[in-house]
């Protein structure tokens, strides 16, 4: 509720294109004069989207960049225990989407903090019925399916490390096929 999300004191981390689903969150508290902080972070400036709008409409917007092309040099926790712990920044409640190890030190490092944190699991989703089982995640102990019952979670009860285990899983016929163009092929062949 309106009323609720007023006393919150929120603080986006976007990783890379997770800045898209970032934005039209932060568009809606800023539609209804509710500020928040926004990190944005990518492993270079070529990399980095979103931030003129996102500027227009949070409060505040750190970059940071893992290479130090562009903004802080670093990761995107580094920012968020400068502003905690020396700018004195004071967060109710953290909204993480970006690659899954993104998040797991996100969340790692706002359990410290004791910042309750929301994090958007988005797998690849083969059906969207939960049926099939590939976006299957650990959440609290106990099997969840991003597609029917996500895709945010309580980012400090997400197992991170059986769902990074399982991303792996077909990571060798990925790369496989991320390699072969399929332009012009007539008779679906790989």
């Amino acid at each position: 509720p309106l009323p609720r999300l007023r006393n919150e004191k929120i603080i986006f981390i976007a990783g890379g294109v997770g800045a898209a689903p970032v934005y039209p969150q932060v568009k809606w508290l800023y539609e209804n004069d509710i500020e928040c902080d926004v990190i944005i972070g990518a492993r270079n400036k070529d990399l980095i989207i979103l931030e003129e709008e996102m500027r227009k409409i949070a409060k505040n917007v750190y970059i940071t960049t893992d290479d130090g092309s562009y903004g802080e040099k670093g990761v995107v926790t580094d920012v968020l225990k400068r502003l905690v712990n020396e700018e004195g920044k004071k967060y109710t409640k953290c909204i993480a989407i970006g690659p899954v190890i993104m998040m797991k030190f996100v969340a790692l490092t706002t359990k410290a903090m004791g910042i309750p944190t929301v994090v958007s699991m988005n797998p690849i989703m083969i059906d969207g019925t939960g049926m099939c089982g590939g976006c299957r995640v650990t959440v609290d102990g106990k099997t969840k399916f991003v597609c029917v019952d996500g895709p945010e979670f309580d980012g400090h009860k997400v197992d991170f490390d059986n769902m990074m285990m399982r991303m792996k899983a077909f990571k060798e016929r990925e790369d496989h096929d991320r390699h072969v163009c399929r332009i012009g092929l007539s008779n679906g062949a790989n």
